[in-house]
């Protein structure tokens, strides 16, 4: 459906102690995860390529909800989102439950990846990531989508919908 986004970002460190992040981005829709970007650094530029890439792939969403990050706040991404006609939808600080969707999201993936791994390199956590997330997405079920994975659970109700094109 692509209306309302979810993003934030999280950190965690290789055992050499090197801290890395990842950028979260997900669709409120059905809470596919859309994009898990993992780096040492990740600056606004950085988060404007990946949201051009999906936006591609998925058409713009309407809004983005975020956090206060400076990430997100930059003018890079402010920028972005006017050409584009997108609304950023910034969360109070302190409520990181009015971004409820990436919140829970970030928490699974926190227990079921980043706390069962030592990592030795950004190489392996990439790897590992992105097989979750697949699994995650078309395999995992979801019981607010009726116990269906995001991918399935957006398949069934879209079809039908003319403005929609499956990716």
């Amino acid at each position: 459906m692509s209306h309302c986004w979810s993003d934030d970002f999280m950190s965690d460190a290789l055992v050499d102690g090197r801290r890395f992040r990842l950028f979260n981005l997900v669709d409120d829709f059905n809470r596919e995860a859309l994009a898990i970007e993992v780096d040492l650094n990740l600056p606004a530029h950085r988060v404007v390529r990946i949201l051009d890439r999906l936006s591609s792939e998925r058409g713009y969403p309407t809004n983005i909800r975020s956090d206060n990050g400076p990430e997100l706040n930059a003018v890079a991404l402010a920028e972005w989102a006017e050409e584009n006609g997108v609304m950023l939808d910034f969360i109070r600080p302190g409520r990181p439950m009015q971004n409820g969707f990436i919140e829970r999201f970030n928490k699974t993936l926190r227990t079921k990846i980043l706390d069962m791994y030592l990592f030795r390199t950004l190489s392996e956590v990439r790897f590992l990531i992105e097989s979750w997330r697949t699994g995650y997405n078309e395999e995992r079920p979801h019981s607010s989508l009726g116990d269906m994975p995001p991918v399935i659970y957006a398949r069934q109700k879209l079809i039908g919908d003319p403005h929609w094109q499956w990716y």
